[in-house]
């Protein structure tokens, strides 16, 4: 198996119920405002309280469903984890279904920051109230993106009020790093960049320029770069995933 991670483009992936392996994921909430965020979980395997939590951020197009599939596989190494996936708040512009945390029809610079510093507080206000909900601490809670999820993670982890645990981003890029020296920044903040080089959505210098820029502030970054990998999550980045959400947790 080669590929854990696919893009669901259907409405079957706006189904509220399912089982995977020896979980249950699930959503709620409704798309009623921008604040009020789908949400599917998983966790804990181990069926006691959670102790540390997950959140995990989709790509455009895609929905909290798709992602919160890589769960049943972190949570072998993370079994006191709960894993909370949601839908980013604005319908995609660019597919008929799936969501999207900022538009992409201009890719310029400017517009792309604007895009992520407008979805900012609604990811600010989602950690605290999934922090708030399973009783979970900042320094215990991570991110978790996969492509324009882990653009959002990479612009609010380091200026989320609290220092979390971590960033793990698949396939991403690093918006607003040239802000990344101003106060209030939380540079203690460990980051894990995982990019294929065969990327054609992303292309893999913008891990190269996230992974320059982050440690060029002062950020423990770890990470590394899959040869052959397209726009996607395969088996090594999971296990790599993994090994550094139980690391920071520890």
């Amino acid at each position: 198996m080669r590929t854990i991670l696919t893009t669901i483009l259907s409405l079957l992936v706006m189904q509220a119920f399912l089982v995977i392996q020896s979980g249950e994921i699930w959503g709620q909430g409704t798309m009623s405002n921008e604040y009020d965020l789908k949400t599917y979980k998983y966790g804990p395997a181990s069926g006691g309280q959670p102790k540390e939590l997950v959140i995990l951020l989709h790509g455009l197009g895609s929905n909290g469903q798709d992602l919160i599939s890589l769960a049943p596989f972190l949570a072998e190494a993370l079994p006191d984890a709960m894993f909370v996936s949601p839908d980013a708040p604005y319908p995609c512009d660019m597919a008929p279904v799936g969501y999207q945390w900022f538009s992409l029809q201009d890719r310029s610079a400017s517009v792309t920051l604007a895009g992520v510093q407008r979805a900012a507080p609604v990811l600010d206000h989602y950690i605290s109230e999934q922090m708030e909900k399973y009783n979970v601490p900042a320094d215990k809670t991570a991110l978790l993106g996969f492509s324009q999820g882990s653009m959002m993670s990479l612009y609010v982890g380091p200026r989320f009020p609290e220092k979390l645990a971590g960033v793990l981003a698949y396939s991403g890029a690093l918006v607003g790093g040239e802000a990344l020296g101003q106060d209030g920044i939380n540079k203690q903040l460990p980051v894990h960049l995982i990019h294929g080089d065969a990327d054609d959505v992303v292309p893999v210098s913008l891990y190269y320029h996230a992974q320059e820029t982050l440690q060029a502030n002062g950020f423990d970054v770890s990470g590394e770069v899959t040869p052959g990998l397209m726009h996607n999550i395969d088996e090594a980045g999971i296990a790599s995933g993994s090994a550094f959400l139980k690391k920071i947790f520890e």
